[in-house]
């Protein structure tokens, strides 16, 4: 399952418009059984967060780590996405292999990411210690793995992006724009515009 959304800029931004991917794995969404919640979610944030113009490709696979793959390569390298989000597939249960297939296609591992979600999850649920979420960077995307739940993506997401127009700066990616309000990314005053 595929889709694109696009959102013009807001009145007021500096920011330059940035391709953003989000890939739900689940096999009951991607079969149509089930009604996928943490794209959406996700994409909400999106909505609510980013300033700048900004487009997302959505894309809903299987538990099947070469799907998984293939989404992820697809929207680095030919969608050209400078963030791809996951959701979903992150646990210990036998088909959950996010995790693998994020960091078979990633060239390096940013560790920071993984040990950041399961630190605030562990604030609301004692079995966040049971997720095995990862980030990681494909030339120049970030890739990193979201819980599958639409609230535990928000307590995740609200507080991990404050880091993420930073990480894509120093990747060269383009200026992402943020409404502070609700989510205060941080900066060195030397890179603010």
């Amino acid at each position: 399952m595929q889709r694109i959304t696009e959102r013009s800029a807001s009145a007021e931004h500096v920011g330059e418009h940035v391709v953003l991917g989000i890939v739900t794995v689940s096999d009951r969404a991607s079969q149509g059984t089930y009604e996928d919640e943490g794209g959406p979610a996700i994409l909400s944030f999106f909505e609510e967060a980013i300033k700048s113009p900004w487009t997302a490709h959505y894309r809903c696979v299987p538990d099947e780590q070469e799907a998984v793959e293939a989404a992820l390569i697809e929207l680095s390298d030919e969608e050209g996405c400078s963030v791809v989000v996951t959701t979903g597939g992150t646990g210990p249960a036998v088909r959950d292999i996010t995790p693998e297939a994020t960091e078979t296609v990633c060239d390096r591992m940013m560790p920071g990411f993984g040990e950041q979600m399961r630190s605030i999850s562990l604030a609301f649920v004692p079995t966040a210690i049971l997720s095995r979420q990862v980030g990681g960077l494909r030339g120049s995307s970030l890739i990193f793995n979201l819980p599958g739940r639409p609230k535990a993506i928000r307590e995740t997401i609200d507080e991990i992006w404050r880091a993420v127009p930073y990480c894509v700066d120093l990747m060269g990616g383009p200026y992402m724009d943020m409404n502070e309000d609700v989510c205060d990314a941080f900066r060195p005053k030397s890179a603010r515009r």
